[in-house]
């Protein structure tokens, strides 16, 4: 049965108050895992740690405070001054000032008995942003994470405990993130029906199931040559940085800006698909396959010739065949989302998009997240003939 629409909002609390807490434990588990790693010594994995932990924290902070400062917001959505949120992005707190707020939006509309049109479409404003900066933490930090604690099990022969709570961590962070992140996208939807639990999960199976054997490869790759993982991303990273630029996006507000948000997306393709302009999604979308698959079959015979040399040899026979059949299933159900899951009729005009021209000065001035209705439309390429395109003179935010 469908759910209330009071118990939607008490859902999407709870949910923004466990990514919020997820979020959280992954960063401890692997300052934690950063503290053994000095306590027994082995500076250079407490180095690398807390590397990837700096960069990836510094990535999120720029994309936060580019958003905030070109962003138009309404008097009724008051923020801090400005060197009050310029402080906080410095001392790395402005995802987290993010997450405290989009939960207080969300409690301040669940403890409304008739929630305003306003107040609803300013929490699904804060929420998108955040789903979408989780997606960046989880591919710019979580999975590489993922990959060093692996590598450094692979090449040491044994892990310890914490490193499995950091493994089990990014585990949960990497899963909340896919699901979180299409659940921003139906969001974005104006047919939200159309997106299913069924859709939701298979979804994030296929995306789950795709990324583990890349991730196993590569860190596989890391424990065998370490010295020359960095040039093989190197090398990658710069092929997917040239491909999103032929592909002409358009997410931040500036030119300067958007080369952060293209280097963002070629790590995420150095790992997983990820959408990011209209037309030829499928064609694009089995290059991107084709040339992943190849890339990893060529470190799949490196380390295969070489594995004896790692402690953990033994394991490595079980973990090849996990990750071919892992990576058969998530194909599988790739093939299915996209044949019967995937949502494929056009946009209708209801409440949150719909014909801009048809509609009252009053409801055009309720907060638009246009970042993640782009990506919405691109990502169901299907339903994009009837997309509203954002007004001459329009920005994100409200008109």
């Amino acid at each position: 049965m469908p759910w209330s629409p009071r118990a939607v909002l008490l859902r999407d609390l709870v949910l923004g108050i466990l990514g919020t807490l997820a979020f959280l434990i992954d960063l401890g588990a692997d300052l934690w895992a950063a503290s053994q790693y000095v306590l027994s010594g082995r500076y250079l994995w407490a180095a690398l740690v807390l590397a990837l932990l700096g960069l990836a924290s510094v990535a999120l902070q720029l994309f936060s405070w580019i958003w905030l400062r070109s962003d138009v917001s309404s008097p009724l959505a008051p923020k801090p001054p400005g060197r009050y949120l310029a402080l906080l992005h410095l001392l790395q707190l402005g995802y987290l000032y993010r997450c405290v707020q989009g939960l207080q939006q969300g409690l301040l509309v669940w403890r409304q008995e008739v929630p305003s049109e306003f107040d609803l479409a300013y929490a699904d404003f804060l929420s998108l942003d955040i789903s979408m900066l989780r997606l960046f933490e989880t591919f710019l930090e979580t999975t590489p994470q993922l990959t060093l604690v692996l590598a450094i099990i692979l090449q040491s022969g044994s892990a310890e405990y914490y490193q499995w709570v950091s493994i089990c961590t990014s585990f949960v962070g990497i899963s909340w993130a896919l699901l979180d992140y299409h659940r921003a996208l139906r969001t974005c939807l104006p047919s939200k029906p159309l997106l299913g639990v069924g859709a939701s999960v298979t979804y994030f199976l296929w995306n789950l199931l795709l990324l583990w054997p890349r991730v196993l490869v590569v860190a596989l790759f890391s424990a065998l040559f370490p010295r020359y993982v960095a040039l093989h991303f190197l090398g990658l990273w710069l092929v997917f940085l040239f491909w999103v630029w032929l592909q002409g996006t358009d997410f931040m507000p500036g030119p300067h800006s958007e080369w952060l948000y293209r280097a963002t997306v070629a790590t995420i393709l150095y790992f997983s698909w990820f959408n990011v302009a209209e037309g030829h999604t499928r064609g694009r979308a089995t290059i991107h396959l084709v040339f992943l698959l190849n890339d990893s079959l060529l470190l799949v015979a490196a380390w295969v010739t070489q594995s004896a040399w790692l402690p953990s040899g033994r394991l490595l026979q079980s973990l090849l065949p996990a990750a071919s059949v892992c990576f058969l299933l998530g194909l599988a159900l790739r093939l299915v989302y996209y044949r019967w899951l995937h949502p494929s009729r056009r946009w209708e005009p209801d409440q949150v998009d719909g014909t801009w021209g048809l509609r009252s000065l009053e409801e055009r001035q309720l907060p638009q997240n246009r970042r993640m209705a782009q990506l919405a439309k691109n990502f169901f390429p299907k339903a994009r003939d009837e997309a509203v395109l954002p007004w001459k003179g329009e920005v994100n935010g409200v008109l």
